[in-house]
């Protein structure tokens, strides 16, 4: 089974991008061993969902990069890239953690998923409160809903070998 996990927050304008991707996924027919949530601000939610055992891990979220709003990116994250790590009395905010806190909570507690890639979007405003996407991060969700189909792809040739 391969995720794809959505995590923002819809109340933050562009941080809607995922849970935007999302909603068009689900519309589509895709294969019976994909699974899509929108995890919003979730992220204790999220890192228990990763727990359960999937081969593949896709997340989508926005990431500041410095490039123009609206472009596009696919990152590989390895295991061995997650520094730190969850130590008894450490404070976790259940709907704080952003996603390198949940992975850093996963690899922690020995679920790490087979392979994780992030498809992510450089966006344009966060950090107000706003409701919608600005609009090259609007133009660029179709695009983002083609790569996380692509990725999706590759990450089921590589986990049927």
């Amino acid at each position: 089974m391969i995720l794809v996990a959505a995590v923002g927050n819809l109340w933050l304008g562009d941080d809607g991008f995922a849970g935007e991707v999302a909603k068009r996924l689900r519309a589509r027919k895709l294969p019976d061993d994909v699974a899509v949530a929108d995890f919003g601000t979730g992220g204790l939610d999220l890192a228990y969902e990763v727990m359960r055992g999937y081969d593949g891990l896709v997340l989508v979220d926005v990431s500041r990069q410095g490039e123009e709003p609206g472009t596009l990116y696919v990152m590989e994250v390895d295991a061995d890239s997650i520094d730190g790590s969850i130590e008894d009395g450490v404070h976790i905010d259940p709907h704080g953690m952003d996603p390198e806190t949940v992975l850093r909570f996963v690899k922690a507690t020995g679920g790490w998923p087979g392979k994780v890639v992030v498809v992510a979007c450089e966006p344009s405003q966060v950090e107000e409160v706003a409701i919608g996407l600005s609009a090259p991060v609007a133009e660029a969700v179709d695009r983002a809903v083609e790569l996380v189909a692509e990725t999706l792809e590759e990450l089921r040739c590589t986990s049927s070998r």
